[in-house]
């Protein structure tokens, strides 16, 4: 039988009458990521999502690295299948773990019987191998307490496995189980991070970036296309949207106050968005706000800037530090890219005293100067829409 991977369930476990449909939706996230690397069976069963090659040629170690990055897999590992018989079982665990038990000085087998038509208990078969490892292996002693290595044995329904040494998965749950959201993608390390946080429960997420040229440049814009590259390996294929910007700063910048170009900008953002999340059916709008990092990032601020939009406005970012959000960017690779120098929306007409402690009230008048409708429909007509699929530059 052939090498396969196992992916472990996380919290779809924990579900009731519709965990079927996580399954899968996890299952088909898994297809489709895996079509790169040749052609995979892959199916759900007792918790355990089963990647088997149906061809040769199938690139196992890319396979496995691009599993380790899909949403709503706990812990995966590649395990050899045979017989469910204690002699096959012991004979696949030798010949597959040779290079894992000379390495190791300790070892220890734990077995999990799933099939309880099996002859064996879990603590017999457990026996049985660790008594044939150690002799095949008289270099590593059994340690049932501390061992350096752990084999594992599982007896299932259609098989027998074993394995070595399981990685992390990404966790959360499957992209897509909990609907759609619509996220601003800024070219700095925030939003990358909270799209991350917020794809990681199920989400499946639609980027939008605000572009205002000549005032930001096409190298600007390059940058965000590479973030929302990046992201698909977490986030799934996308399509980021990039909406024109540079009308509505103009008209704010000759019709407002300094003080509120800010807080106008980021309400006509969240205007737009909301507009996108409704004509693509998303439930939520999705920010990289952190409380206090900003003057446009105070409770006042938010407030007055998310009462513009009939949607939730998520914000995963809004109890973290600046480390937190840093050392999350370098895992999800984003992080070389956000400080690439180039310079960003929000950065065109910065105030040289923003309001802090604006109210709903002062910007609504304010807003009074521009034709708020006309500027969000102009802006929503002239999107670029640019379709990004996981594994491509």
């Amino acid at each position: 039988m052939n090498d396969i991977i196992l992916l472990k369930q996380g919290e779809i476990v924990l579900k009731g009458l519709n965990r079927k449909n996580f399954e899968q939706r996890l299952v088909s996230n898994a297809v489709r990521r895996l079509r790169p690397f040749g052609k995979f069976r892959v199916y759900a069963v007792q918790s355990t999502v089963y990647v088997e090659p149906q061809e040769d040629g199938c690139d196992m170690d890319g396979a496995f690295d691009a599993l380790k990055t899909v949403f709503g897999v706990i812990s995966l590992t590649r395990a050899a299948a045979c017989e469910k018989d204690r002699d096959a079982i012991a004979k696949k665990a030798v010949e597959y773990l040779a290079e894992d038990m000379r390495a190791a000085k300790s070892f220890k087998v734990e077995s999990k019987r799933s099939d309880k038509s099996f002859p064996m208990t879990s603590i017999q078969l457990s026996q049985y191998v660790g008594g044939e490892l150690a002799e095949a292996f008289p270099d590593t002693r059994v340690d049932v307490h501390e061992p350096e290595l752990i084999v594992n044995v599982e007896v299932r329904d259609y098989a027998a496995y074993v394995h070595a040494r399981p990685v992390p998965g990404a966790g959360g749950m499957p992209v897509g189980c909990n609907g759609r959201a619509v996220t601003l993608l800024s070219g700095g390390i925030d939003s990358p991070v909270s799209s991350y946080m917020i794809a990681k429960r199920g989400v499946h997420m639609i980027p939008v970036h605000f572009f205002s040229f000549p005032y930001t440049s096409e190298a600007a814009k390059e940058k965000v296309i590479e973030l929302a590259q990046k992201l698909t390996a977490w986030c799934g294929r996308q399509t980021l949207e990039i909406v024109p910007f540079t009308h509505i700063q103009e008209e704010i910048r000759d019709r407002c106050p300094e003080e509120y170009f800010t807080i106008i900008m980021r309400r006509f953002m969240m205007r737009i968005a909301a507009r996108i999340a409704e004509y693509n059916g998303c439930g939520a709008l999705v920010t990289g706000e952190n409380l206090g990092q900003g003057a446009s990032q105070t409770m006042s601020a938010m407030a007055v800037t998310e009462a513009v939009s009939p949607l939730p406005v998520l914000r995963p970012l809004v109890g973290f530090d600046k480390e937190e959000i840093v050392r999350l960017a370098r895992k999800i690779g984003t992080f070389e890219t956000s400080i690439l120098p180039y310079e960003d929306c929000c950065t065109v007409f910065t105030p040289r005293h923003p309001k802090l402690r604006p109210t709903a009230a002062e910007a609504e008048e304010c807003e009074k100067a521009l034709d708020v409708e006309g500027l969000v429909e102009e802006a929503f007509n002239g999107i670029e829409r640019i379709r990004l699929e996981v594994g491509t530059d």
